[in-house]
C-alpha cells in the first residue's frame, strides 16, 4: 500500500501556498462577527433544537412580561441577565461555527467554474463549463490548466499543485492505474497531460462537502449528542416540576415566592451550562481535525475515534519509512570491503528506485573514495536496468559485468557463469532475512579473464522503523488501545518489525479480504476498529471499519469508502485522530460533570437563602450568608450566565488530553470538574452577592 506523496522539482520556484483550513481570524475578530449572529439566533425556531436553552428563552419572555407589569431594579436586572444567558449560549455556538466559516471562506475561493475539455465517444474534444460535467465524463487537462472536477486519472501522469487544498506548495504526482490516481477539482496541473474520469456531480464534489462540513452547515448531531440532549431534557423537566410544585408548599408555609423568582430559580437549576456549550463542543471537535488537515465526513466518526479499541496500521509509510534503506554491507570471504563498495556503487548508479539511491548514499558515507573513478567508468559502460524477470540490475563495463539483485537470482547468475556461491554468503543472506531485512547479493564476472563469476558480498536493506513510533504505541497501550500492524511481508519479517516497533500484534501476507476478516473479528468481540488506507484494495476494509481514514493521494474508491480523509496523506495521523476523538469525549464529559455539579451547588446555595426567613431552621444550611433572598437569586442568575462565557474557550480548545487508563481519566474528571463544579458556585455567587448588595433595593 503506497501512501507517500512524491514531490517533483518541476519548476524553479514552487507555487505559493494558498490559504488552508488551518488559517483563520483572531479570537477578537471571531467574537465581533459572532455577536450579531447571537442576536439572530434568538429566533425560537433555532432555539427549539436546544431544549434547555429554549426553556431559558421561554422563561426570559415570561420574566420580561412580568417585569413590564411591575418594574423594579431587581426585576429589570433579572430580565437582563436571563436574556444574557440565552445570548451567551448563542455566542458559544456562533464562535465555534465562525471558525469553520473562516476556514471555508479560503476553500470557497478556490471553487470556481472553469472550462473543461470533455472527450466525446468519438474521441473529439468539446469545450464545456465545469458545471455541466457529469459522473463518468472524460476530460483532458494539460499543464497550466485547472482540474474541473473530482475524479481519477485514467491516462497519463502529471505533477499537480494541490496547495489550495492541502497547503503544501510542493507538487505531487498523479498517475493512472495506481493508488495515486485521484485528483481534486480546483487543483492545477503543472506538467504533462492527463485524462480524468469525473466522479462527482456539480455541488457534490469533495471540496463542496469539505466546505459544508467545516462551516457546520452539514453537521448533524451525533448519537452521543442526541442521547445527552435527551438526558438534559429529562433533567429540565424534573427541575421544572420541582419548581412548579414548590409554590404550593411556599404558599402553605406563608413564604409565597414571586413567579419571576421561580423563573430565575428554574434557570439556575436546569443544566444551562452544558446545554449552552454542547453544540460548540461538537463543532470545535471537528474543527480541531480540520486544523490538522483531516476532513471528517461525519460527526459519528469523530466520536467513534474516541472509543477506538483496536488500531490497524499499515507497515510501510506508517510504522516504517516509505522505502527500504541500505544499512550495511557484508563482504564475502577474501573480498576487500572497498572492492565490494565500488562494485555495489557501480551496480546501483543506474538504479533510480529509492532503494537504489539509498545504496549509493550508504557507500558514499562509508567509502568516500569509491566515487573517484566511477564517473568515467559509468560513461564507458552500459547500464542494465532492473526487470521483474531478472530481478537484478547492474552495469556492463566492456567484458566486466556487475550485477546486484535478489539472492536467488544473483546466485543463479553466478552458477550460470561457472561460479559457486560461498557458504558464507548464503549464511549472510539467511542472517539478514532472520533480522527482518532484505538481502541483495552483488556479483561480478569478467569474460576476458576467463575466470568464473563470483559473489562479492551482500547488501542489507532494512525497513527502518520511524523514530518515536514505539513511544506512541506505548501511549496507545496506556489508553487501552491494541495496535495491529498489517503488511504483505512474510511472517518472519513481519514479526521482526512488529517487535522492533512495539505493536501488539501483526497480520502478515495480508490480502484485502484478510483485512476485512480481521476487522469483523475484532468488532464481534465488541471493539471499535480504526484503520487507514489509500488504495482501491483498501476500500472494503475502510468501509467496514468504525473509523476509516482515507489518504487524499489515494483512489476515489478509498475516499468514498472512508468516513475521514487526510489531506496530508500521512497514515501516522491516525494516532492523532484517536487522540482528538478522546479529547472530544473528555471535554463533553468534563463539562457535563461540571454543569451538573454546578446545579447541585446552586440548589444548596439558593433554597436556604430563599426560605430562611419563613423557616429559621434552614439558616444552618445558609453557609454563604447571602445578603437577601433577592440578592441571592440575582447573584445566582449572574453567575449562571458568566460561567458560560468563562467556559467557551475550554469548550473550543478542549480539555487537555493525557494518555491514561479510563479509570485514571474518570478519577481526574471527577476530582477536577466534579469537585470544582461544586466549589465554584459557592465562591462565585458569594462574590457577586457582595457586589449586588451594594445597590439599594437588592
Amino acid at each position: 500500500m503506497t501512501t507517500s506523496t512524491t514531490s517533483l522539482p518541476t519548476r524553479p520556484a514552487s507555487p505559493a501556498p494558498a490559504p488552508t483550513p488551518a488559517s483563520g481570524p483572531s479570537t477578537a475578530e471571531l467574537v465581533r462577527s459572532a455577536v450579531p449572529a447571537s442576536f439572530r439566533r434568538l429566533d425560537p425556531r433555532h432555539l427549539v433544537r436546544q431544549p434547555v436553552i429554549f426553556v431559558v428563552w421561554v422563561g426570559s419572555v415570561l420574566a420580561t412580561v412580568l417585569a413590564a407589569l411591575d418594574p423594579s431594579l431587581f426585576s429589570i436586572s433579572l430580565v437582563v441577565w436571563l436574556w444574557l444567558t440565552v445570548l451567551f449560549a448563542n455566542l458559544a455556538e456562533a464562535v465555534a461555527e465562525g471558525r469553520g466559516r473562516a476556514q471555508a471562506a479560503s476553500l470557497r475561493a478556490t471553487r470556481t467554474t472553469t472550462g473543461a475539455r470533455r472527450l466525446d465517444a468519438d474521441g473529439t474534444e468539446t469545450s464545456v463549463p465545469s458545471s455541466e460535467l457529469r459522473p463518468g465524463d472524460l476530460v483532458v487537462v494539460e499543464a497550466g490548466q485547472t482540474v474541473p472536477g473530482d475524479g481519477d486519472v485514467v491516462e497519463g501522469v502529471a505533477s499537480v499543485d494541490e496547495s489550495a487544498i492541502t497547503g503544501e506548495s510542493a507538487p505531487v504526482i498523479r498517475e493512472s492505474g495506481g493508488d495515486r490516481s485521484a485528483v481534486t477539482g480546483g487543483t492545477t496541473v503543472l506538467s504533462d497531460r492527463i485524462v480524468v474520469r469525473i466522479g462527482s456531480a456539480p455541488g457534490e464534489s469533495f471540496l463542496d462537502r469539505m466546505i459544508a462540513m467545516v462551516e457546520g452547515a452539514d453537521r448533524r448531531r451525533t448519537p452521543n449528542e442526541v442521547a445527552l440532549t435527551v438526558l438534559l431534557s429529562a433533567l429540565t423537566i424534573i427541575f421544572l416540576m420541582a419548581v412548579v410544585t414548590l409554590q404550593p408548599f411556599a404558599v402553605f408555609s406563608g413564604a409565597t415566592q414571586p413567579v419571576l423568582v421561580l423563573v430565575a430559580l428554574l434557570v439556575c437549576l436546569i443544566p444551562t451550562t452544558i446545554g449552552a456549550l454542547l453544540s460548540a463542543i461538537g463543532i470545535a471537535g471537528m474543527d480541531r481535525l480540520v486544523r490538522r488537515n483531516v476532513l471528517a465526513l461525519s460527526g459519528r466518526a469523530v466520536e467513534a475515534a474516541g472509543d477506538v479499541g483496536v488500531l490497524l496500521l499499515d507497515k510501510t509509510g506508517t510504522i516504517t519509512y516509505g522505502n527500504r534503506r541500505a544499512t550495511d554491507l557484508h563482504a564475502a570471504p577474501g573480498v576487500d570491503p572497498a572492492e565490494l563498495a565500488e562494485a555495489t556503487r557501480l551496480a546501483s548508479l543506474a538504479d533510480e528506485t529509492p532503494e537504489g539511491r539509498s545504496v549509493v548514499e550508504l557507500v558514499d558515507e562509508r567509502f568516500p573514495t569509491s566515487a573517484e573513478s566511477v564517473p568515467d567508468a559509468v560513461a564507458a559502460g552500459t547500464p542494465v536496468p532492473f526487470t521483474a524477470g531478472t530481478r537484478m540490475s547492474g552495469v556492463d563495463l566492456g567484458a566486466r559485468q556487475i550485477r546486484k539483485g535478489a539472492a536467488s537470482s544473483c546466485a543463479a547468475w553466478v552458477v550460470e557463469h561457472g561460479g559457486e556461491v560461498p557458504a558464507a554468503v548464503t549464511d549472510a543472506v539467511d542472517a539478514v532475512s532472520a533480522r527482518g531485512g532484505t538481502p541483495l547479493v552483488v556479483a561480478e564476472w569478467d569474460a576476458e579473464r576467463g575466470c568464473p563469476a563470483c559473489c562479492l558480498g551482500v547488501v542489507e536493506l532494512t525497513d527502518v522503523v520511524k523514530e518515536g513510533i514505539r513511544a506512541r504505541f506505548e501511549a496507545l497501550r496506556a489508553m487501552g488501545i491494541r495496535t495491529v500492524m498489517i503488511t504483505g511481508d512474510n511472517p518472519r519479517t513481519a514479526r521482526h518489525i512488529a517487535e522492533e516497533a512495539g505493536v501488539d500484534d501483526f497480520l502478515a501476507e495480508a490480502k484485502p479480504e484478510d483485512k476485512v476478516a480481521l476487522i469483523v473479528a475484532e468488532q464481534q468481540k465488541g471493539a471499535l476498529v480504526a484503520m487507514a488506507g489509500d488504495g482501491t484494495n483498501d476500500a472494503p476494509a475502510l468501509a467496514r471499519a468504525d473509523v476509516g481514514v482515507a489518504m487524499n493521494t489515494g483512489t476515489s474508491a478509498a475516499k468514498e469508502a472512508g468516513n475521514m480523509v487526510d489531506l496530508d496523506s500521512d497514515p501516522t495521523k491516525l494516532i492523532e485522530i484517536v487522540e482528538i476523538g478522546k479529547q472530544l469525549l473528555m471535554t463533553r464529559g468534563a463539562l457535563t460533570t461540571f454543569s451538573v455539579a454546578n446545579d447541585v451547588a446552586k440548589y444548596f446555595a439558593l433554597v436556604p437563602a430563599m426560605f430562611a426567613v419563613a423557616f429559621p431552621q434552614l439558616a444552618v444550611l445558609d453557609v454563604l450568608r447571602l445578603g437577601s433572598p433577592e440578592s441571592a437569586i440575582l447573584s445566582a442568575v449572574v453567575f449562571n450566565a458568566l460561567v458560560i462565557v468563562a467556559l467557551v474557550p475550554l469548550a473550543l480548545r478542549g480539555v487537555r488530553y493525557r494518555p491514561a487508563s479510563a479509570s485514571a481519566l474518570l478519577r481526574r474528571n471527577a476530582l477536577v470538574y466534579g469537585v470544582g463544579g461544586l466549589v465554584a458556585p459557592f465562591i462565585g455567587i458569594k462574590v457577586i452577592d457582595l457586589v449586588v448588595s451594594l445597590f439599594p433595593g437588592m
